[in-house]
């Protein structure tokens, strides 16, 4: 295909894209345990409305009152998840993965659009350390701990053993309390599927015994548009062996799952997961769930449930008859990156329930996200409304100064967060 046709179809593609934005997004009920589900809207493009980036200046994101926020880390080369060390060092994984190449010219204009939301700075492909030697909230050592990884994402420790899932492999390294660098290169525990990675990010948690860890694999297309051989061993939970790197399938249908964490006195897994794309600004919720062994999710046959996806084909009712409905909805498009369940120390309205980070749409108008979110649970399970907790990264004049990754409960009472487009670490504490 010459350059001019590319050019003439990209051009009548982005055309199409811009009558179909022009209308805002009629607002919804769709938090909790019933959202509401419009019917699908499919066009010839979404929706595509992503925030302008912008600096922070003196501004700092937004969080209740009896609460205080600072920022203990910048100048970081994207970072995506933290670990709180028992020592109370913070492990920060930063970096950018993916290789799948475009599929149609839509792909070309969602990349550039995605693009402009994002921060511009090069992939740190490494593990940076971070210390508060007197405990007065000032991190004042930041240390690499671990370099040239690929593209690393979920962090666990297990022991005196640290465990990071790159892209490409889950890899271990020996752990010694109070070091600041890495002793020596990992170990591969087991291969990870990374063939074309559309959805690249493998989320990492540890069972509370030790002995399994649960990796997050997401799908390689938004809706099998890449064919089912390339979903092979994607769109699932892995429970792996920690010792022996051995795995099985743990649950599927689960799309994106971008985080997982494992619920303190039940064991349970639980996981957020980022839906299906294209029918609508109001489609397809994003979810917190409880991932149960041998459980389908519904992708990419249904959603929510057993609520068909037309666009599938072949169609496959005895998958959907299976489908389980997850937990909790949480909003179209917010893109949900984070997870952590927290504790008494942050506080009694939020001393129960979950932190979710939301990376913000990229695809709705008005854009959604861009926040983290308490989801709070009764007798283990989530109930109410999500309540706002550090907002402020999308302002009222349309730009965005920050995008909420990966969230991360310091038993010592404080929420750290990892913003990726502004390269920064947050803390959040309350002020009693």
């Amino acid at each position: 295909m010459s350059r001019q046709i590319v050019k003439i179809l990209s051009v009548s593609v982005l055309a199409a894209s811009v009558a179909a934005c022009s209308g805002k997004a009629p607002q919804m009920d769709q938090y909790g345990q019933n959202p509401e589900l419009p019917k699908p809207n499919r066009t010839l493009m979404p929706d595509m409305t992503i925030a302008k980036p912008a600096q922070w200046g003196d501004r700092v994101p937004t969080v209740p009152a009896g609460y205080r926020i600072a920022a203990i880390a910048t100048d970081l080369n994207i970072p995506r998840q933290t670990l709180v060390l028992p020592n109370g060092d913070i492990l920060v994984a930063e970096g950018r993965g993916g290789s799948a190449p475009n599929l149609k010219p839509k792909d070309v204009i969602a990349g550039k659009i995605k693009a402009k939301g994002n921060t511009q700075v090069k992939s740190g492909n490494r593990l940076t350390l971070l210390r508060d030697a007197d405990g007065d909230g000032v991190y004042e050592t930041k240390t690499v701990y671990a370099d040239k990884l690929n593209a690393p994402y979920g962090l666990a420790l297990i022991g005196n053993a640290l465990y990071v899932a790159n892209q490409d492999a889950l890899v271990r390294f020996d752990y010694s309390e109070g070091q600041t660098q890495a002793s020596g290169a990992p170990t591969k525990v087991t291969d990870l599927p990374s063939a074309i990675n559309h959805h690249w990010t493998k989320s990492l948690t540890a069972s509370a015994d030790g002995r399994y860890l649960y990796v997050g694999i997401g799908s390689n297309s938004n809706i099998t548009e890449r064919g089912m051989a390339a979903e092979v061993d994607r769109a699932v939970v892995w429970q792996i062996d920690a010792q022996s790197g051995a795995h099985k399938t743990y649950a599927t249908g689960i799309r994106n799952p971008t985080a997982l964490a494992v619920q303190p006195g039940t064991g349970t897994v639980w996981a957020v997961v980022n839906e299906r794309d294209e029918i609508g600004p109001n489609l397809v919720p994003d979810y917190l769930t409880s991932v149960r062994e041998g459980g389908f999710y519904g992708w990419p046959y249904s959603y929510w449930g057993k609520n068909v996806d037309t666009r599938v084909m072949p169609q496959n009712p005895e998958k959907v008859a299976s489908a389980l409905t997850p937990d909790y909805a949480l909003g179209s498009h917010v893109a949900a990156l984070g997870v952590s369940f927290s504790t008494a120390t942050m506080g009694a309205k939020f001393a129960d329930g979950v932190f979710v980070g939301e990376h913000g749409s990229w695809n709705r108008n008005p854009p959604v996200g861009y926040k983290v979110v308490f989801v709070p649970f009764r007798d283990g399970r989530p109930a109410g409304e999500p309540i706002d907790f550090v907002s402020g990264f999308l302002g009222e004049d349309g730009k965005t100064r920050g995008r909420p990754v990966g969230v991360t409960v310091d038993p010592r009472g404080a929420l750290i967060v990892a913003d990726d487009l502004a390269n920064t670490i947050w803390r959040i504490t309350p002020t009693q």
